[in-house]
């Protein structure tokens, strides 16, 4: 209890409680483009040997870091210092493979209902004696010649 009273006399705090829990997925840390701009001016401003260390440590960054975004800056300044969209690529040819096929479904089904209709003429018993006729006319025709 001593303990208790000298502490609160010094005007020391008891330590904040710390969530003991811990995430099951740690949530992925994501940088503007401005603020990488920003760390590789500081980092390139460090001229004493350590300085870089102690500004990585200072940021919470590492070594790769500074190295990934200077290739990142080489390749297109801020377009590429902007952060990526991650997941699946978008296939490009997917738009015009859908309009095409809107494009085509109106004639295909007017193409498969012209044959149903034609089907049906066939199969018509009118149709049939039509046939019948026709095929007589064709060996009565073949029989004059020879």
């Amino acid at each position: 209890m001593s303990q208790n009273s000298s502490s609160s006399k010094l005007g020391k705090a008891s330590p904040a409680k710390m969530d003991p829990e811990v995430n099951a997925k740690p949530e992925r840390r994501n940088f503007s483009a401005e603020y990488k701009r920003r760390i590789l001016e500081e980092a390139d401003a460090c001229t004493e040997a350590g300085q870089i260390g102690a500004f990585l440590r200072r940021e919470g960054l590492y070594s790769s870091n500074l190295t990934h975004w200077r290739q990142q800056m080489s390749k297109g300044a801020l377009k590429a210092l902007s952060p990526k969209k991650r997941g699946p690529k978008p296939n490009p040819l997917a738009k015009e493979n859908a309009a095409l096929r809107r494009r085509v479904e109106p004639p295909e089904a007017e193409l498969k209902r012209a044959e149903t209709i034609i089907e049906v003429q066939k199969n018509s018993p009118i149709c049939l004696v039509c046939q019948i006729r026709t095929a007589g006319r064709t060996r009565s025709h073949n029989d004059r010649r020879l």
